[in-house]
């Protein structure tokens, strides 16, 4: 722990001294406001080292989203609010708080159980000024991209018990959103179309989660597998001399089929 504690205390001296007045006249410019976006955007390169396996790379990213940390926590103590040792000791204690089967007395049965314990606990600390107690779908970030907020809306949901019990009856309220949606298209109204939409792509994340995989996860490595297909036929198209738009969509299709059969084969080998 020195070691770590060492390295993380030079840190934060570094950036403390970048916001001196005789630092980096950049550093010094920053607020929270200005560097917010960097905190998302480092989160999702140290998503993208994750899933390149690249380890490197990852110890990296982590620490650049952990200079983000330590920045924004300079900056409020400079204002007086809090520091990064406050910071840490916070989650700490509520690591320790909301793990009563580990530091506590507490028996659990398993991880549905310890989820629950979760929840609960969490919700008893949010509990409003009029006494009333939190919602379970309380402090779910509100710039959460709008599929992984539906993840999570759903997951809290389910964890207190509104769920489905079976996948055939998500798949029939599937179903049921997608006729709604042609009944809707067929009437041509555009606000309905539009509701039937947004509740067939709630469903989709519905089962999604009920059959235990993150929708995000899966729309992401959906789309790298796009680029990846489409750029095989914007090779195939290139290398034929013609355009695009020369092609006919059946055409261009037999060449997203070839791209598939080559994809598949290299998996294979």
């Amino acid at each position: 722990m020195d070691g770590a504690e060492g390295s993380i205390d030079q840190l934060i001296q570094i950036v403390a001294r970048l916001r001196a007045p005789d630092g980096c006249p950049w550093d010094r410019e920053q607020t929270l406001d200005s560097i917010k976006s960097g905190m998302i955007e480092e989160a999702y390169e140290a998503l993208d080292a994750i899933e390149s396996g690249d380890r490197s790379a990852l110890k990296e990213e982590l620490g650049d989203l952990l200079l983000q940390v330590v920045f924004q926590a300079q900056i409020c103590r400079e204002e007086g609010a809090f520091s990064f040792s406050e910071v840490a000791e916070g989650v700490s204690e509520k690591l320790v708080r909301r793990h009563p089967h580990v530091f506590g007395e507490v028996q659990v049965s398993g991880t549905d159980e310890v989820l629950q314990n979760w929840d609960a606990i969490k919700k008893s600390e949010k509990k409003g000024t009029s006494g009333a107690p939190s919602s379970v779908v309380d402090g779910i970030p509100a710039h959460l991209p709008a599929l992984l907020k539906a993840y999570q809306v759903q997951k809290r949901a389910a964890r207190a018990g509104f769920d489905w019990k079976k996948k055939e009856d998500v798949l029939d309220k599937l179903q049921e959103e997608l006729d709604e949606l042609r009944e809707a298209v067929s009437g041509g109204k555009e606000t309905e179309i539009r509701d039937e939409l947004g509740d067939l792509l709630f469903s989709v994340v519905n089962i999604s989660r009920f059959l235990g995989h993150d929708p995000e996860e899966l729309l992401r490595k959906n789309i790298q597998k796009f680029i990846r297909r489409f750029q095989q036929v914007e090779k195939m198209v290139h290398e034929s001399g013609r355009s695009f738009k020369e092609f006919s969509l059946a055409e261009l299709d037999e060449f997203w089929e070839k791209a598939k059969k080559e994809e598949s084969g290299i998996l294979l080998r």
